[in-house]
Parts: structure tokens; C-alpha cells; sequence
């Protein structure tokens, strides 16, 4: 079954390649949405794929890159949108 999380990453995410990560675990894991960094220093992700991959992807986020470093996540559950791949908005 298809979920959609909206992800809000909290810490030292912008300028440690959290994006680009972000961009290709999402993919290996299949799951399609987006990834953009925000103004207030935050990153904010929408994800949707299958339960299992979303709970890796998750994972991953609370972790992120090796120069990340993750205070907090805000994981909202969303509406799925059937969206096509994964990608990086600017």
C-alpha cells in the first residue's frame, strides 16, 4: 500500500550534501517526492512509496549524511499524490 510522509529535518542540514543523499536513497528505495531546503535552515522533504521503504527512508533521515547532523524530525502523515520520481526542488 502506497503512503505519503511530510518530512521536516531539523539541525545542520543544508550545506552537507543532505539533498543529494537524500535524493539517492530515495530512489534506490523507489519511493518518488521531493526534497528542498527552507529558509529556516530546516529541510523538507514529501515522500511517498510502499510502508517498508518509507520506514527505511525514514531511518535514514533521522541519520542523513555523514556531516549531517539531525536534532529532530516532523513526520506527517499526507495525502498521496501518485507522483512520478524523486527530485530535488529549489
Amino acid at each position: 500500500m502506497l503512503k505519503h510522509f511530510d518530512i521536516i529535518v531539523h539541525g545542520y542540514v543544508q550545506g552537507v550534501y543532505y539533498r543529494g543523499s537524500a535524493l539517492k536513497v530515495a530512489q534506490n528505495l523507489g519511493i518518488s517526492g521531493f526534497v528542498q531546503n527552507l529558509s529556516d535552515g530546516s529541510v523538507y522533504i514529501e515522500a511517498e512509496g510502499l510502508s517498508e521503504n518509507l520506514t527505511e527512508f525514514i531511518a535514514w533521515c533521522r541519520q542523513g549524511p555523514a556531516h549531517a547532523r539531525v536534532e529532530r524530525l516532523e513526520v506527517t502523515p499526507g495525502i498521496c499524490n501518485q507522483l512520478d520520481d524523486f527530485y530535488i526542488k529549489r
